[in-house]
């Protein structure tokens, strides 16, 4: 018989036990916790989704809470999206979710994206809305959800097939790429051309930039200290094909792109300039910087800067290139290329170099030697010349040919060397100033 009572006193402990968890209050002292008051969404495209967000709610209560219900303010008309705990705040449904239950200790998770609706302006706008969580209890609670949109002209596998201005208040967002035809001058003027994962510019005819900015079309972040536009790879880039001739881009700025501005070959010729740069800015690529295959290019106060390849690389033709600032700081070590390469040949095939010409310049960055010149075939014309510019290699002894006139040779022993020369390396957050600092030695030459 004692047998009986204690099992059966076993038995209802654990119901006991058991159903505390089932308890649920109404007090209107019980309230939820969350991760955050305000879900910050990054500036996004109008009619292009944002990546997603979440945060917690907590139930630190000593007793189960009910939702009445989870509902968004403004209802479908914000343009956000919300899951709570697998349940959508669907519109056909009034935006709303009914009856949840989070028990004593326990939590659900809130996902958030936004699709913003076209605003009809020209600068971004700032969206709002509330997350509103009615508790049995009767206590309404809020989790804000803020970002910022801007309206963009989206462009699908763009083929300009005449000649073309454009020039845009508006963003312009390029998905595939923007080609232009063999027989198409591209004149492109004080705009910021967005290119989605995988899109470039593919140059058959002629391009002509000015105040043009590259670069690719992620502005959330991959961190909370460090924007996508801060990363190499957002793009494919910029590519001259062969038939491509008399291309110029003027103080303007190619970034974050795989190969940044590629050359094709084409048979050479000194009439025809098929690349002019001035006062622009190739940074952050994970391939190569800009590249060159047997083509004549002038380059003038430009900066070629921090590529996982080459910052600058020439194969064959011509390079005339007069206060250009190039340096290879890269973050992620291992496997970095030069900050010069140039050569007479391209894996297996030769490609005289007619002239290397470099005036005025800084070439430098991590390694002890970030200048590569590199030769395969003597009887192939192998030409440079270097004035006035500070390279980062081991010195060269040259007193027949007189290559090398009024250089100064940087070495890892100087005092003021590599990334001290500029305003700002930061590794960590990934910001580049390449301005001289005041106590740089190469007052005079690069770009700044």
């Amino acid at each position: 018989m004692m047998k009986r009572i204690f099992l059966f006193s076993i038995i209802l402990s654990a119901l006991f036990s058991c159903s505390d968890d089932d308890l649920f209050t109404t007090s209107q002292s019980a309230l939820l916790n969350f991760s955050t008051d305000t879900v910050k969404v990054d500036t996004v495209f109008t009619s292009i989704g944002s990546r997603m967000y979440d945060f917690w709610v907590y139930n630190s209560n000593k007793e189960g809470v009910r939702l009445k219900t989870v509902r968004l303010r403004n209802g479908n008309q914000s343009g956000f999206r919300v899951n709570v705990d697998g349940s959508y705040l669907d519109n056909s449904l009034g935006s709303v979710v009914s009856d949840l239950e989070i028990r004593k200790g326990d939590s659900i998770r809130v996902f958030v994206e936004l699709t913003a609706p076209e605003n009809k302006s020209t600068m971004p706008q700032t969206i709002e809305d509330d997350i509103l969580f009615q508790l049995e209890s009767g206590i309404q609670q809020k989790v804000n959800l803020r970002a910022v949109s801007w309206d963009a002209d989206i462009k699908k596998d763009w083929v300009i097939k005449s000649d073309t201005v454009i020039e845009s208040a508006r963003p312009i967002v390029i998905y595939g790429s923007l080609t232009v035809d063999s027989a198409a001058l591209l004149n492109i003027r004080n705009t910021t051309l967005y290119f989605h994962d995988g899109a470039g510019v593919e140059v058959y005819g002629t391009m002509f930039a000015k105040n043009v900015v590259f670069r690719g079309d992620r502005q959330d972040h991959m961190f909370d200290y460090l924007p996508y536009d801060r990363v190499s790879g957002q793009w494919k880039g910029i590519r001259l094909h062969s038939s491509s001739t008399e291309n110029v881009i003027l103080n303007s700025e190619i970034r974050n792109a795989v190969n940044g501005l590629v050359c094709d070959s084409a048979e050479y010729t000194e009439s025809d300039c098929r690349l002019y740069m001035d006062h622009t800015i190739v940074h952050n690529s994970k391939g190569h910087g800009v590249e060159l295959f047997n083509a004549y290019a002038e380059f003038l106060n430009c900066q070629f800067t921090n590529a996982q390849g080459d910052c600058f690389s020439v194969h064959g033709g011509l390079a005339l290139i007069n206060s250009c600032t190039f340096g290879q700081f890269y973050p992620f070590a291992g496997g970095r290329g030069a900050a010069l390469r140039f050569s007479n040949y391209y894996k297996d095939y030769n490609y005289p170099l007619v002239g290397l010409q470099m005036k005025n310049s800084i070439v430098t960055g991590y390694d002890e030697d970030v200048v590569m010149g590199e030769s395969k075939d003597t009887t192939v014309a192998y030409s440079y010349y270097f004035e006035n510019t500070l390279l980062r290699t081991p010195e060269i002894k040259d007193s027949v040919f007189q290559t090398f006139v009024n250089v100064k040779w940087e070495s890892p022993k100087d005092s003021i060397q590599g990334k001290q020369h500029f305003v700002l390396i930061d590794e960590d957050n990934l910001k580049y100033d390449f301005h001289l600092d005041s106590l740089s030695t190469a007052k005079g030459m690069g770009c700044y």
